[in-house]
């Protein structure tokens, strides 16, 4: 598939982006929506690196993610019926420290393992 730019045309594999189409500066917007999902933090579809949309909803514009475009754990955050200031080995079936993206996990379920 090939979209004209100008006089040009530009080959579309799976994403495509164009300098100088980006969005708020090129920033990450989360939580973004993608097909049939809403996303929180970077995703990695068919592709090699993780990426996020530009936009509230994907509409081509999209970038790699850098260390600063991951998405950062919300504190406090209440997950069953404790308010948790921290990241939490609780609920998780490995063991392993994990924590909220928004205030209430209880209502939105998105989150991530502590680095």
């Amino acid at each position: 598939m090939a979209l004209p730019v100008g006089l040009l045309s530009v080959s579309v594999y799976w994403l495509h982006s164009v300098a100088g189409l980006q969005h708020g500066g090129g920033k990450c917007f989360f939580p973004f929506r993608y097909r049939d999902g809403i996303f929180h933090d970077c995703v990695q579809f068919r592709v090699k690196h993780k990426w996020c949309s530009l936009n509230e909803t994907y509409q081509g514009y999209w970038k790699y993610c850098s260390e600063e475009d991951f998405a950062k754990c919300v504190f406090p955050f209440w997950y069953r019926h404790l308010i948790y200031w921290g990241c939490t080995e609780d609920g998780d079936s490995f063991g392993k420290a994990w924590c909220s993206l928004t205030r209430n996990y209880n209502k939105d379920r998105v989150w991530k393992y502590c680095d």
